[in-house]
């Protein structure tokens, strides 16, 4: 069986609910994979090709403005099952504040106070984002409210953090 991808895991996925073009399946990401994956369109595009090639979808006749849907394959389902079966890696939490503030000692403390104020609007605005999204799933997609239960856990907690930090306070 092709061994995949976490990238090619979820374009498989996305596909076995039902055929998409390239950009169908990125506008799908953007809204429920959220901040949890990230899928940007070159790398869609690359592996859907891939995914094309080694038989786990086919690719159907062009569309308006050239669009190319996609329809996974027997091959292609099997083998995102089993991907689907396996177990999830370790996570990884990429985060430019953090990581700029693990090296504070070198900054002023206005650079830090501002560097918590964007946060502090960035997690706000996904925090809200994620509470229209549940609402608006949560009855046609239950499990996928189970992730953004997560995503709503996760914001609040980094805004709970935010407010400790010295440099939150006026």
């Amino acid at each position: 069986m092709t061994e995949l991808n976490a990238t090619a895991g979820a374009l498989l996925g996305f596909l076995s609910r039902e055929p998409m073009t390239g950009w169908q399946v990125v506008q799908a990401a953007e809204l429920e994979l959220c901040d949890f994956w990230n899928l940007n369109r070159s790398q869609v595009y690359r592996e859907l090709a891939k995914l094309n090639d080694d038989g786990l979808i086919e690719a159907g006749d062009k569309g308006v403005r050239e669009q190319l849907p996609y329809t996974i394959t027997e091959r292609g389902r099997a083998a995102f099952l089993d991907w689907l079966h396996e177990d999830p890696s370790p996570e990884i939490i990429r985060s430019p504040l953090h990581l700029k503030l693990s090296f504070a000692e070198d900054l002023d403390a206005a650079t830090c106070a501002r560097f918590v104020q964007i946060h502090r609007l960035r997690n706000e605005e996904r925090l809200a984002y994620y509470r229209r999204l549940e609402t608006a799933i949560q009855d046609r997609r239950p499990r996928q409210t189970e992730v953004l239960r997560f995503g709503i856990m996760f914001r609040e907690g980094f805004l709970t953090w935010l407010d400790s930090l010295p440099w939150s306070r006026p």
